[in-house]
């Protein structure tokens, strides 16, 4: 990065004189390719900044005491803001993308919101009415008979739990109802209870949030969970919130098998893409630490408002 900001400086330099001595179009389109050069090279806003600035002490030094002529200074500023407008524009594609994904993410939770509470009340109502009416045929059956329905009452029930477990995946009521460190409680405890490992949630009651914030940071917390149990091989894991003023913060800590970088920067396999887009959907960032035999931290932060 180093090497590249010093080449770009010595192309900003050549070309800011040839556009101080002839301000035509030619030369702004020159400034704008520059940027966007700078740009695919990985450059930033501050580096482009630097390298104005280290150009226009060389020109500055050009003139002596008499310094820049007000013409001139206003060609610089020119040059400069046309050098930065490629860094302008991907800015707005990546704030408008980043909006889009957050509505794809509204709409998702809305259908997956709908879809559970189908699953929950409406399939709910419907196993209701089924033990009613074996409650009703079995009264007039023989001992042998009722044993045999009640075997298909036991299924029924099964059926009950893996569809209300299924609603609350896709869309906890809880969540909806009491707000996040409630939810993240109750969706500790079914996966502990279903993985066999003990999962500690603390936190402090700071009212509702926005409710993006706790939909994104419930959605991150399942997933980490979700790695927890498939990968880990861990024993232990906790679940931290922290609610500030400005910002909410979320740690999943395990004392798993860990991983090496390498293996972080490799597939979707640990879910690792889809948590980084709801964030950045957010302005917010992820941090994960980890190495192998020695756990696995995953810190998840974003603005407490948008």
């Amino acid at each position: 990065m180093a090497m590249h900001a010093e080449q770009f400086a010595e192309r900003y330099r050549a070309g800011l004189r040839t556009f101080l001595d002839d301000p035509g179009e030619a030369q702004r389109s020159q400034a704008y390719e520059l940027g966007r050069q700078g740009l695919a090279e990985g450059l930033g806003v501050l580096d482009i900044a630097a390298a104005h600035a280290a150009a226009l002490q060389r020109v500055l030094g050009a003139h002596g005491r008499r310094g820049l002529p007000e013409a001139l200074m206003r060609g610089a500023n020119d040059f400069f803001i046309e050098c930065l407008s490629p860094f302008e524009m991907s800015h707005r594609g990546a704030r408008e993308g980043a909006r889009a994904w957050q509505r794809l993410n509204e709409a998702l939770e809305n259908e997956a919101k709908r879809i559970a509470h189908a699953l929950h009340d409406e399939a709910g109502q419907l196993l209701a009415s089924v033990h009613i009416a074996l409650a009703d045929v079995a009264s007039g059956l023989p001992p042998p008979s009722r044993a045999r329905l009640q075997e298909v009452r036991r299924l029924l029930h099964s059926i009950e739990t893996e569809l209300r477990s299924l609603s609350h995946e896709l869309r906890p009521t809880v969540l909806d109802r009491l707000g996040l460190l409630p939810a993240l409680q109750f969706l500790a405890e079914s996966v502990a209870r279903r993985a066999g490992i003990r999962i500690r949630v603390t936190g402090e009651e700071a009212g509702r949030l926005p409710s993006e914030v706790e939909i994104t940071l419930y959605r991150i917390v399942q997933e980490a969970l979700n790695n927890v149990v498939r990968h880990a091989r861990a024993k232990r894991a906790s679940i931290e919130l922290r609610v500030g003023p400005e910002r909410v913060s979320c740690a999943i800590r395990d004392n798993g098998i860990g991983f090496a970088p390498e293996q972080m920067q490799k597939g979707d396999g640990l879910g690792l893409t889809g948590i980084n887009e709801r964030l950045h959907a957010l302005g917010g960032s992820l941090q994960i630490a980890s190495k192998p035999r020695r756990g696995t931290v995953l810190r998840a932060e974003v603005p407490r408002r948008r």
